[in-house]
């Protein structure tokens, strides 16, 4: 008997089942032909039992044989940005299931190519993937692998990978490329399962007497499994089923470590029957049972597995369900619902349908443990990461404060916004966001085996809504016109005042027609207040106001509110070496002359003058275009 040792990862991964899932469920849901473009999976077993579900590829240039309202389903390679535009145009129901791993890179080289980024794939450049991604930056990467032009390299590049390249690979066209431009935006879109994959099946391949590698001769993954292994274990074989095995390979009695690894698109069942053929030297499976293991997955049942079964009892603590495995499964209330007082027997019937997540495959009692939970965690985590990629918002609400930020949640799923993006401005008190509901961007998503970490920012909305104001209030603003704003800074030549969400200046000489010695003297962050626009610069971006403009200039008529010869009330407001300044009112001061203090000699005004002193003097000048107002004390008063 030989030993089998199946490695780490083997098999569908996630884009892969998810993509022949969904091709599946929309021929369920429509119940007609479903076309996919170009071979949903590289792996001809699964591609005739798909035909069997009514579900054909179909190649892009024979799309025009299809009518509107017809089903198209993108594989999980993805393709250009232009295709999806034109599948659309023909009014073709279009289910999109590019991996979202695929998903993100798209947006990636979108993003970097409209900034002016040269975008570098690590890949091969025949691949449907690669030749995707490149159709999201107008089809201008350059595709690197093994032989690189440095020549064709720019200074300011982004850099991004085939899911399914070898970290190899990767690691050596990366160095170059650093070494060849001088800004790098560099994203290793290795996906994480492939990465696993390939080292478990390195680690294997140095171990074992011979490596089988599972899966479509056309598969770049399991092509580049194969070159791994082989490296490590010369008697390293690639096959796409059970029958390509060479009899003299299962007789060989020299071959007793028999390592076996599978592509991510190679189904359980087709490992089943390589595991048969080495272990018996027979193949048994039949059509029937291929589909079983496709739609129960009972060949194996791993932590984290979503399931689908039938509810056989329902308690006031727990559910148990068939699923078609050796033994039931159970679901706990606490991993349906968070409120205790439910009674689940009002809610669930026996021989429902449920679908849940493995928790755990045995318990104490010998049941799987289901989780109905943490599927809905997993879903809020594909909202949470597709809303990333689209840069959409979604609302979050507050629950607390921590160091350096707040946390908060979407459905159950914690999200942390640092301090810096909660607002546009300084926030001192982070307590008043508790229990609160903040729209945000997620600004990092990492969703991993080993670090699991969202990031949010309420600030990117304020901004987006700031720039939608400002645009706004540009156009309306106008030479003239009477605006209320709100006091932000003050400085000492002036105040900022936001007039729909632009800050104008407000000079210090167009505060008051008080001379003022600073801003603050009467203005004070926060306040409200009605200004005049004396100038918009929309190509400088300046706006500067005036309050002192809305106000009568009190120097109007000055020579009839203030005859000459009249005694005058004023308050001391000035003092110099040469004279006295009373205040007769706001905007109005006359100089009383050293000279014309006091009948006696007096050194300085100060002498017998004190600043907020009320005084009589008389009027005996008054020059109302240069604004000057002469007064005598010593005509009144004896000093």
């Amino acid at each position: 008997m030989k030993n089998i040792i199946l490695a780490d990862k083997a098999g569908f991964c996630f884009g892969v089942k998810r993509a022949v899932d969904m091709a599946i469920e929309s021929q369920e849901k429509y119940g007609k032909k479903v076309y996919t473009l170009g071979p949903l999976i590289h792996n001809n077993d699964v591609i005739n039992y798909l035909k069997d579900k009514n579900i054909f590829p179909i190649k892009l240039e024979e799309i025009h044989k299809l009518n509107e309202g017809d089903i198209i389903i993108i594989r999980s390679h993805g393709v250009p940005l232009d295709v999806i535009e034109n599948l659309k145009k023909k009014n073709l129901i279009v289910v999109d299931a590019t991996c979202p791993y695929v998903g993100s890179i798209h947006q990636k080289v979108k993003q970097y190519s409209e900034d002016n980024y040269q975008v570098v794939i690590v890949g091969d450049k025949n691949h449907p993937e690669v030749q995707g991604i490149n159709g999201w930056c107008n089809n201008n990467a350059l595709i690197i692998k093994d032989d690189i032009d440095t020549n064709l390299i720019s200074s300011k590049v982004c850099v991004v990978s085939q899911t399914t390249e070898k970290q190899e690979t990767w690691e050596k066209a990366l160095d170059i490329v650093i070494e060849n431009s001088k800004e790098i935006a560099a994203f290793n879109t290795i996906c994480s399962a492939t990465h696993i994959r390939q080292k478990a099946a390195e680690e294997l391949s140095k171990k074992i007497d011979m490596m089988i590698v599972v899966g479509g001769h056309h598969s770049s993954n399991t092509t580049k499994l194969y070159e791994i292994c082989k490296k490590n274990c010369s008697n390293t074989i690639h096959i796409e089923n059970a029958k390509e095995i060479p009899n003299e390979v299962v007789v060989d009695e020299k071959i007793v470590n028999v390592g076996i690894t599978a592509g991510a698109s190679t189904p359980d069942w087709i490992i089943k029957e390589v595991i048969d053929k080495m272990q018996n030297n027979t193949i048994e499976i039949d059509q029937n049972v291929q589909m079983e293991f496709m739609n129960n997955n009972n060949f194996n049942i791993a932590v984290g597995d979503t399931l689908d079964g039938k509810i056989i009892s329902v308690n006031e603590k727990e559910l148990f369900i068939n699923i078609g495995y050796k033994t039931d499964a159970i679901l706990p209330k606490n991993e349906m619902v968070l409120d205790e007082d439910v009674d689940l027997t009002q809610i669930f019937k026996k021989g429902e349908s449920v679908k849940a997540k493995v928790l755990s495959r045995q318990n104490s009692d010998g049941f799987v443990v289901l989780s109905q939970i943490e599927l809905e965690r997993e879903k809020a985590l594909k909202e949470i990461e597709e809303l990333c990629n689209l840069k959409t918002s979604l609302d979050i609400k507050v629950k607390d404060v921590v160091k350096g930020g707040l946390v908060g949640f979407y459905k159950n799923i914690r999200i942390f916004i640092p301090a810096s993006h909660i607002d546009i401005h300084h926030v001192p008190h982070l307590e008043s966001y508790i229990n609160k509901t903040l729209q945000v961007k997620i600004i990092e998503f990492v969703n991993d085996r080993k670090n699991s970490k969202i990031v949010a920012s309420h600030k990117e909305i304020l901004k987006e809504e700031l720039q939608k104001l400002q645009k706004e209030t540009w156009t309306n603003l106008q030479n003239g016109q009477i605006v209320e704003g709100e006091v932000r800074r003050l400085t000492n030549f002036g105040a900022f005042v936001e007039v729909g969400g632009i800050d104008g200046l407000l000079h210090i000489s167009e505060i008051s027609w008080k001379k003022l010695n600073k801003p603050s003297d009467v203005l004070k962050i926060g306040d409200k207040v009605k200004t005049l626009v004396l100038n918009v610069d929309k190509e400088k971006g300046k706006l500067s106001l005036s309050i002192k403009k809305l106000i009568e200039d009190p120097w109007k008529n000055v020579q009839e509110k203030y005859p000459i010869g009249n005694i005058v009330l004023g308050k001391i407001v000035r003092l110099t070496n040469f004279g006295a300044f009373v205040e007769l009112e706001p905007g109005v001061d006359g100089l009383v002359h050293v000279s014309k203090i006091s009948h006696n000699r007096i050194e300085k005004p100060s002498d017998i003058l004190e600043i907020g002193e009320n005084v009589k003097a008389k009027i005996i000048d008054v020059e109302a275009e240069e604004k000057r107002i002469a007064l005598s004390i010593k005509e009144v008063n004896n000093y």
